[in-house]
């Protein structure tokens, strides 16, 4: 029988690298959509976005092409999702908008989105939520498709450039981080703060650090260990060793 603690002890960290074998893309790899194409960064600018409707026209459209929308959890989606039903799992704080851990069957309350959902839509000045399906049906008769409750802007509720967090999802992601005996960041540059920030405040916290990524990250050297293996064997692989680990 595997050992359990008496309070669940790893808290998990992900960023767009979990996902691209689910067919979402990175934003900074290789083949990352602004490294493809630099201008592509600009329709995520909230200045921009209020200001110009065009900018938020071809917003709607990337949106609505994103291949997000027909994404199926990967094998390290799933596998985190083992450490959460053993009672091992804190908090799953995620960087991604994809929505992919709670189709993996995460507990949606388990799961902190540090830079917002594409799931819902807001309005910028009354507030409202919309399903953003809803308002991407609307776009073949309205390209900047306007709050129905009040004519405002609608912007999908993904954290934009110049925008702060979600209010609540920092101070549930620092709790997390520093409540955990073992911090685990797959798939992530650690280069976008303030969330890059959880790694080295977990380890001052007392925390192990364990990185799974392609590339190297800044804080490489703070970890016990760095995995370069691929995401979907490494996460797996490192989730059978804590549920045996003594």
């Amino acid at each position: 029988m595997p050992h359990h603690h008496h309070a669940p002890t790893v808290t998990v960290l992900t960023g767009a690298g979990i996902s691209t074998s689910s067919g979402v893309p990175d934003f900074r790899g290789p083949q990352g959509v602004w490294t493809r194409d630099p201008a592509a960064a600009e329709l995520l600018e909230i200045d921009r976005y209020v200001r110009d409707a065009g900018v938020r026209a071809r917003g709607w459209r990337t949106w609505a092409g994103h291949p997000v929308w027909h994404a199926r959890p990967t094998p390290a989606h799933r596998a985190l999702v083992e450490l959460e039903r053993a009672g091992v799992l804190i908090a799953t704080l995620t960087q991604n908008f994809d929505g992919l851990h709670q189709a993996a069957g995460a507990d949606p309350a388990s799961v902190v989105e540090l830079h917002g959902s594409l799931a819902t839509t807001s309005c910028l000045r009354c507030g409202a939520s919309v399903p953003t399906r809803d308002v991407l049906d609307r776009l073949a008769a309205e390209p900047d498709p306007a709050c129905a409750a009040c004519g405002g802007v609608l912007k999908p509720d993904v954290v934009y450039f110049g925008e702060l967090l979600p209010d609540d999802a920092l101070a549930r992601a620092v709790a997390a981080a520093t409540d955990a005996h073992t911090f685990v960041a797959i798939g992530t540059t650690l280069t976008v703060h303030p969330v890059a920030g959880l790694a080295p405040l977990a380890v001052d916290a007392g925390a192990r650090l364990v990185v799974v990524n392609a590339e190297p990250t800044p804080y490489d050297h703070l970890a016990d260990e760095v995995v370069r293996a691929p995401i979907d064997e490494a996460v797996p692989a490192l989730v059978r060793d804590l549920l045996t680990a003594p």
